[in-house]
């Protein structure tokens, strides 16, 4: 080989000899190659979408939560308005605010939209006190950056932090608080405060605000003001404003900095109004994407929920003054699929004589197309809801008029009472005075005010609803523990919920605006069938890996849900010929022949060996009251036995404030006696369990 290349230049003597060898041309078409493959051939870095709400290309909840779908589906006539004007997400917070001259930012974490609420009442309260803040949501940012805070002369971080689930953060707050977890960055010179969002019949109370509050200590930030603590079992609102009178004193103290005086309505929005606009261009209650419930395209969530058609909604009680109900959503050609014990969320719409009734007060044309538009143009949030829509529509899908109004509410809209005295009781409401949180309780949490029944009882009050609009917090999602298995029920949705619906101390009728709504979905005789907008939430409430491991399950009243998907799933594994441990089952209701919820399916169950154990607690059949904590005590021995000694999982769902805490404190005694354990003892042999994942909990107040 060597001699070839000689011998082939001796035969061409007459020609010039080559300026480049083969050994040249070789490792030249490798680095053409290569250089080829770099530019034509690697994987593109994936653009970053822009996650701004209620334009075309969007992210995520609310309040509330999972990642987005939808998120490249742009109407066809905005396509060409969408690329002239490209957005570019700005991911650094820090350049944010000093691009906008801001010194104080509000990171908030909220599931449900409560926290991000104070967030934006603690951002406007900063100009009152010569500071300028901005709310924010954490997930848009770069929270890396925290750090560098302190090149901002005078600044301050505030975090408005709500606990989920079992203490977890919210999902808006996940990517932060792993952040948190793991970096070891130097917060030295970073000023914060922090006030926690949290519910005290749950035993991880306020546990993310109080894990922020240490843990910013311990990388070194400065704590301006004290950890504050909400409990919204108790009076949640009551909480915040007590903290953030006390809060802007201690800033003020820690800026030396003095209150400006200024205590006028701030708003945030300004109204446009929309004369001549394409119909086509004006959402009629999307989430996100314009349009999206004409055309319908999955992945499916919070911001395009699937349109699922009822198949099935019957009631499942008997007699009594209550209507519990069984809905069966369909999910044909949705491609959403679902676990036991995962939940689904619905968007309901509130009642529309309520809509109407707020008209008649207002007396306006509620059909008037129109945008709120942030007055910041730097702001992530161009508008509170999705627009341009019309106030009908705001009212019936974007806002919560349902609810009692929070203390800002008041104070906004108190200028606008004629009658000095309602202004006066208006603003007394809204202020930090023993006498105002007084009155505040009695007049509209006690007597479960929402704002129709404010406008009501005070005359005088005459808002503008652009303003009102501006306001009202966002109606959202209600989320249901799914009462079926996408084992057995591939193409469909169960729900199982009681109507809510009573009589305030006001006389007036309260009607929850969800299972109102639910009830009224009737499948017609002409096949009609209505519509619910929904998705599919992961859940960590799971059957156990093994199918051999036992199950004990309590769930009285609605809180059967997520055990009829589980037993279903139990039979279809055993129909599969795996081996099936036990599977128990606690239910409570209030008589035999009344509100024995699935009765007919549940004693099937049995009579197939399914369900090993049926104990039905019925608390009004008798004199002396029995619950499901009874029955667990009565069977104390065989508990004891599945728990300790077999790996039995044990799983609760229902009411946190009585019932659970009740089961609780039945186990620590089956526990003490069984297992001669000290109380102490018990509750550390029980949270060993929750942590092991042997004891799951889904549970409301």
């Amino acid at each position: 080989m060597e001699d070839a290349e000689p011998q082939l230049l001796s035969d061409q003597d007459q020609t010039p000899e080559p300026l480049l060898s083969s050994l040249d041309i070789f490792l030249f078409s490798l680095i053409a190659g290569l250089l080829i493959y770099w530019f034509f051939f690697r994987r593109q870095p994936e653009p970053v979408p822009e996650m701004r709400p209620f334009i075309a290309v969007t992210l995520k909840d609310s309040v509330f939560p999972p990642v987005m779908g939808c998120m490249f589906s742009l109407p066809q006539d905005r396509l060409a308005a969408a690329e002239r004007t490209p957005q570019i997400r700005e991911t650094s917070f820090i350049e944010k605010m000093k691009k906008t001259n801001r010194n104080v930012v509000v990171f908030y974490g909220s599931q449900t939209g409560t926290a991000e609420e104070f967030a934006n009442r603690l951002a406007k309260d900063a100009h009152r006190y010569g500071m300028k803040g901005m709310a924010t949501d954490p997930e848009e940012y770069d929270m890396s950056e925290l750090s560098r805070l302190k090149e901002i002369p005078n600044s301050m971080a505030v975090f408005c932090m709500a606990t989920y689930g079992e203490g977890d953060p919210t999902d808006n707050a996940q990517e932060f608080y792993d952040w948190m977890q793991g970096t070891d960055d130097d917060l030295e010179g970073v000023n914060f405060a922090v006030f926690g969002l949290g519910n005290k019949t749950y035993e991880h109370y306020n546990a993310t605000g109080k894990y922020t509050d240490k843990r910013l200590v311990e990388l070194g930030g400065k704590r301006v003001f004290d950890l504050g603590l909400g409990d919204d079992d108790s009076n949640l609102e009551e909480d915040f404003i007590s903290w953030k009178e006390q809060f802007w004193p201690a800033v003020c103290e820690f800026f030396g900095v003095e209150p400006t005086g200024e205590d006028g309505s701030i708003r945030q929005f300004e109204l446009v109004v929309h004369n001549d606009i394409n119909m086509n261009q004006v959402y009629a209650g999307e989430m996100g994407r314009l349009n999206s419930f004409q055309t319908q395209k999955p992945p499916f969530d919070s911001k395009n929920p699937f349109l699922a058609p009822v198949n099935v909604n019957r009631k499942l009680n008997n007699g009594g003054n209550r209507h519990l109900m069984h809905v069966e959503l369909d999910l044909t050609d949705s491609k959403i699929r679902y676990d036991a014990g995962d939940h689904v969320a619905v968007y309901p719409t509130n009642d529309v004589s309520v809509v109407n009734r707020l008209e008649e007060r207002l007396g306006v044309d509620l059909d008037i197309v129109f945008s709120l538009k942030n007055l910041d143009e730097e702001s992530n949030k161009k508008h509170p809801f999705p627009c341009p829509t019309t106030y009908r529509t705001a009212l019936t899908h974007y806002l919560d008029i349902n609810s009692m109004p929070r203390t800002n509410v008041l104070y906004e809209l108190a200028q606008y009472a004629s009658d000095p005295q309602e202004q006066e009781n208006m603003r007394k409401m809204a202020s930090a005075s023993s006498e105002g949180k007084a009155l505040y309780q009695s007049w509209v949490v006690d007597s479960e005010r929402n704002i129709l029944a404010i406008l009501e009882d005070l005359p005088s009050l005459n808002p503008p609803i652009d303003h009102l609009c501006e306001l009202l917090p966002r109606l959202q999602a209600r989320y249901y523990s799914i009462a079926s298995s996408g084992k057995v029920h591939s193409t469909s949705i169960h729900i199982c919920a009681v109507v809510i619906e009573y009589t305030t101390k006001t006389g007036r009728v309260f009607k929850g605006v969800a299972t109102n709504w639910l009830k009224n979905k009737d499948v017609t005789d002409n096949g009609h069938k209505p519509t619910v907008p929904m998705y599919v939430r992961r859940s960590q409430f799971r059957l156990p890996f093994k199918a051999s491991n036992p199950v004990i399950m309590i769930g009285p009243g609605t809180g059967i849900a997520p055990f009829m998907g589980f037993i279903q799933e139990r039979a279809w594994q055993k129909d599969q010929g795996k081996d099936v441990g036990e599977t128990i089952l606690y239910f409570g209701c209030r008589h035999r022949n009344e509100d024995f919820l699935y009765q007919q399916e549940l004693e099937d169950f049995e009579r197939a060996g399914v369900l090993t154990q049926l104990n039905v607690a019925f608390s009004r059949d008798q004199e002396h009251k029995i619950y499901v904590q009874h029955l667990l005590k009565k069977n104390k021995e065989q508990l004891w036995n599945l728990i300790h000694s077999n790996n039995a999982h044990i799983y609760v769902c229902g009411d946190a404030r009585n019932m659970a805490r009740d089961v609780h404190a039945a186990f620590y005694e089956i526990a003490e006696e069984m297992g001669g354990l000290t109380h102490t003892q018990a509750v550390d042999y029980f949270k060993k369990l929750m942590t092991k994942g042997r004891y799951s909990q889904d549970v409301w107040s």
